[in-house]
């Protein structure tokens, strides 16, 4: 087996993470990334790292299960991490970035670096006789998935997501929607964010066009009444959606369900979901609507705003009669439609290890979304084990050992290597994940003050990982 070596599949969010993990610890990486010589359904560039359905990392409030995630990449030097903080755009609580901005980035400090050498062509099967690692993510060929189904020996998996509009801001009817974040949540802002009138951001106060009040808010919000609602739902139920052709069954993540699947599942299930009105107050009448739909915007110049929640897969005509039925976006042009893809992934408890490596084979690792993961952040934090773990594997054959159970990324690992896989789905970050806390811990702890010890524990157990890590390589 080739030394101080690796190839990684895949030049997205972990793909990119790993080639920088490994690189940086003294490993030669291979990355191929097929794409632009064989394009995917849903991407629309040949950048690494390409933010394909949102924008938006989740949220950035301390002690919350995706805070927690994050602030162990950054305790472990997290390149995409990094770029993210930099390329933020404001978003109440959520760390989002400017698509334009983050994968050119990441794709200059991946192409910058001497060891990674960047190969723009598909692998239609996976090398033998050097360390692997597998991110292909969901949109994996149709030819190296059979490679992989044959590896495993097991049938392929996969489920449908999908991906939300986005919205020219200056079609948006300023005199009926408001800026605000739910409850008043607002992230601090970095003064170099600051907006031209141009932007067509509205005024929370006065509902006219102008840049927007540093205090207002962070999301345009169109708010409908009952009536305005019914006749949407009503719309969404009769919609023409999209054939899925070639595939017999759509199995979609529920963490991601299109809004029309939503709502065959009940008349107000959009209003307890992406249309939920909770912690708004619509400023001109001073009471909370009874729905609304969430604008977030896509980049600092905010001259696009993303349709929060609303990914779905009607057809485009209908997608633009009844997504103008909705109050501030009548006469909206719409930049992308939400489109929908299959996404593949394997059986991780069968096959994985929590270092991520094959059973079967250890030096082949699988990161990303092809290993049960969902979510961009996840991704990153496989990627980043992956690489690390490979690169100590290529250097000196040093055995991984996975983060503590007790850390957000232990806890994945755990999980892709330990769910029911009998019914395996992928899983976002959350606390469910972690392990419950001892029975000596006070009863009268109420859940944010759980949760709060809960990430205390695990950024003292990743610290002891990193520290016992570095012992080890010194």
């Amino acid at each position: 087996m080739a030394r101080n070596r690796i190839t990684i599949i895949g030049g997205g969010l972990a793909g990119s993470e790993a080639a920088y993990q490994a690189a940086c610890r003294g490993v030669e990486v291979d990355l191929y990334e097929m794409r632009p010589t064989i394009p995917t359904p849903a991407h629309r560039t040949s950048l690494l790292a390409e933010l394909v359905c949102s924008n938006s990392l989740k949220s950035n409030r301390e002690n919350t299960a995706p805070w927690l995630l994050k602030e162990e990449l950054r305790r472990v030097d997290s390149l995409l991490l990094r770029i993210a903080s930099q390329c933020a755009v404001p978003a109440g609580q959520a760390l989002a970035v400017d698509r334009e901005r983050f994968a050119p980035a990441v794709t200059a400090a991946i192409e910058s670096e001497p060891r990674i050498h960047t190969h723009r062509q598909e692998l239609r099967e996976i090398p033998s006789d050097i360390i692997v690692i597998v991110a292909t993510g969901p949109l994996t060929s149709e030819a190296l998935a059979h490679s992989i189904q044959t590896l495993t020996g097991n049938e392929r998996l996969f489920f449908y997501d999908a991906i939300s509009p986005i919205v020219d801001a200056e079609t948006i009817d300023a005199s009926k929607v408001f800026s605000a974040s739910r409850y008043g949540r607002n992230l601090p802002r970095n003064p170099s964010q600051n907006l031209s009138r141009n932007s067509s951001m509205i005024d929370a106060e006065s509902g006219a066009d102008g840049p927007l009040n540093q205090d207002s808010g962070d999301y345009l919000n169109c708010p409908l009444n009952e009536e305005e609602y019914q006749r949407f739902y009503e719309a969404l139920l009769s919609a023409e959606t999209v054939a899925l052709h070639e595939f017999e069954d759509a199995q979609y993540f529920e963490g991601c369900l299109p809004i029309e699947e939503l709502a065959r599942r009940g008349r107000d299930t959009l209003r307890f979901g992406p249309m939920k009105p909770v912690g708004l107050q619509d400023p001109r009448t001073g009471k909370r609507p009874y729905a609304a739909v969430q604008l977030r915007r896509e980049n600092l110049r905010a001259d696009s705003y993303n349709l929060v929640g609303f990914q779905n897969h009607l057809k485009f005509g209908e997608q633009k009669r009844i997504l103008r039925m909705i109050p501030g976006l009548e006469n909206a042009e719409f930049l992308r439609y939400g489109q929908i893809h299959r996404n593949t992934y394997i059986n991780a408890p069968v096959l994985l290890m929590p270092t991520l490596q094959l059973r079967a084979d250890p030096r082949i690792f699988f990161a990303g979304q092809i290993c049960g993961v969902e979510g961009y952040v996840e991704s990153i934090a496989t990627g980043l084990l992956a690489g690390i773990h490979a690169a100590g594997l290529a250097l000196g054959g040093e055995q991984p050992i996975a983060p503590p159970r007790a850390t957000a990324l232990g806890s994945l690992c755990h999980y892709v290597s330990h769910a029911d896989p009998r019914n395996y789905q992928p899983a976002n970050i959350a606390f469910d994940l972690l392990p419950p806390l001892c029975a000596a811990t006070p009863a009268k702890l109420d859940r944010p003050q759980r949760h709060g010890r809960q990430c205390q524990i695990a950024l003292a157990k990743l610290e002891q990982w990193l520290a016992a890590k570095q012992k080890t390589t010194t």
